[in-house]
């Protein structure tokens, strides 16, 4: 029985250490939200980095309320800044890569025999000229 007491305490105690863990980083995450907001002035910032240090469990919950949908806002700009800038870096690589890979996907139909050394040379002209 004393072991089975000390196995649950055990329990008890990592699932506490887990929720504290869970809301120091939340409360972090706020902060962050804080000074990554452009529209919100110095006062405003100094304010609730005050209230989410001082006061982290009423002021994380304020924070949610008051400032929850703008955090979500300004996320989802961001991955959609991060997105866009992800589809021109693959558009600039496939680009540079385009004709390169046209002739060789040419080529490779050539070398299975589907095009004749005739329309293999026409495909390497128009890739070389897109190019």
């Amino acid at each position: 029985m004393d072991f089975f007491a000390n196995f649950v305490n055990i329990l008890w105690w990592s699932l506490w250490f887990a929720i504290w863990i869970s809301f120091i980083f939340l409360v972090i995450r706020f902060v962050i939200d804080v000074f990554r907001d452009s529209e919100l002035s110095v006062v405003g910032k100094i304010g609730w980095t005050l209230l989410l240090v001082i006061l982290p469990v009423i002021g994380a919950l304020i924070y949610i309320f008051a400032r929850g949908k703008g955090m979500a806002e300004r996320d989802l700009a961001d991955y959609q800044r991060a997105r866009d800038a992800q589809v021109e870096y693959t558009k600039g690589l496939m680009a540079e890569a385009g004709g390169a890979a046209e002739i060789k996907a040419a080529k490779e139909l050539l070398d299975a025999g589907t095009i004749t050394p005739a329309e293999f040379e026409a495909l390497k002209k128009k890739a070389l000229a897109a190019g």
